[in-house]
């Protein structure tokens, strides 16, 4: 079984690495929507994978770091496109929830990324 929730950050960035020009070098923000995937067992007790609060307590303090922020000055995000901001929180979350199996993070309602935690 497989549960998510979701949260949402308004955070600015630009990103460095673009070529000249680009309109994403400039600074822009984003209404950030992040979906958080757990996968495991039901609890045969609790019948749930887990409590909807401790995932809300996981992500709690990165919403923190992130919410209302310029990312390029959150450290590891100096270069922050959608991908390194979706490794960036699975980076931190995985150890404190095993059993996260995907972030889907939007930047837009028409664009984002999926990622598991290769590469």
């Amino acid at each position: 079984m497989e549960i998510f929730e979701e949260f949402t950050i308004e955070a600015a960035h630009r990103l460095p690495q673009v070529p000249a020009g680009h309109k994403c070098a400039r600074l822009h923000g984003h209404s950030f929507r992040i979906a958080l995937h757990v996968r495991g067992a039901v609890d045969e007790t609790t019948g749930w994978v887990m409590d909807f609060a401790e995932l809300n307590q996981a992500f709690a303090p990165l919403h923190e770091q992130l919410d209302h922020r310029l990312l390029n000055e959150v450290e590891g995000l100096e270069n922050p496109t959608s991908e390194q901001l979706a490794r960036w929180i699975w980076q931190r979350l995985k150890p404190a929830l095993p059993g996260l199996s995907q972030i889907v993070l939007r930047e837009t309602c028409t664009a984002g990324c999926v990622y598991r935690g290769e590469g």
